[in-house]
C-alpha cells in the first residue's frame, strides 16, 4: 500500500519531506479504516434506532451513538493499531494504554460531540436523525486523527 501510495505521489510529481510524507500515507490508511469504520457505525446506528423505534423514546439517537461508538471504537483500534499507526522496531506498545486512549480520543468526538451536533442538526435545525451521524464525520475524521496520532498511539 504504501509503494502504491508513493508511485502515485511521484506520478503526479508530488516531493514531499519524508516525515510528511509518512504522514500523509498515514492519514491516507486512517482514512481507508475510517470509511470502513464509519460504514460499520453507521450500520450499527441506524440498526439501534430500527431496534427501539417500537418503543417511540425522544432519545433514541443518544442511544443508537453510544451503541455504535462502543463498537466501532474497538474495530477502529484493531485495524489502526495493525496497519496505520505501528510500532516501531524493537518498540513495545502498552495495548490497554492505547486502547484506553483510543476510547477517550473517539470519546471526545464520538460520543461528547456527536451527541452535542446530533442534538443541533435534530432538535435544532430539524435534521433526520438518520443523515445526523453523516454530518458530524466531517468535523469528527480530522480531529480524530490528530488525537490518535499524536496522543492515543504515541509510545
Amino acid at each position: 500500500m504504501d509503494g502504491f501510495i508513493k508511485r502515485l505521489f511521484s506520478l503526479c510529481h508530488i516531493r514531499l519531506s519524508e516525515e510528511r510524507e509518512k504522514t500523509l500515507i498515514q492519514f491516507i490508511k486512517f482514512g481507508i479504516v475510517g470509511v470502513s469504520n464509519t460504514l460499520l457505525s453507521y450500520a450499527i446506528n441506524v440498526a439501534a434506532l430500527l431496534a427501539l423505534s417500537p418503543f417511540h423514546l425522544s432519545w433514541d439517537y443518544f442511544a443508537a451513538n453510544i451503541i455504535a461508538f462502543i463498537l466501532s471504537v474497538a474495530w477502529s483500534f484493531f485495524w489502526n493499531n495493525k496497519y496505520v499507526f505501528t510500532a516501531k522496531e524493537g518498540e513495545k506498545r502498552n495495548i490497554p494504554a492505547a486502547l484506553f486512549k483510543t476510547y477517550v480520543s473517539y470519546g471526545v468526538t464520538g460520543l461528547l460531540l456527536a451527541n452535542v451536533l446530533s442534538y443541533v442538526w435534530v432538535d435544532v435545525i430539524g435534521i433526520s436523525k438518520f443523515i445526523a451521524p453523516l454530518l458530524n464525520l466531517v468535523i469528527s475524521v480530522p480531529v480524530n486523527f490528530i488525537l490518535n496520532k499524536l496522543w492515543a498511539f504515541k509510545a
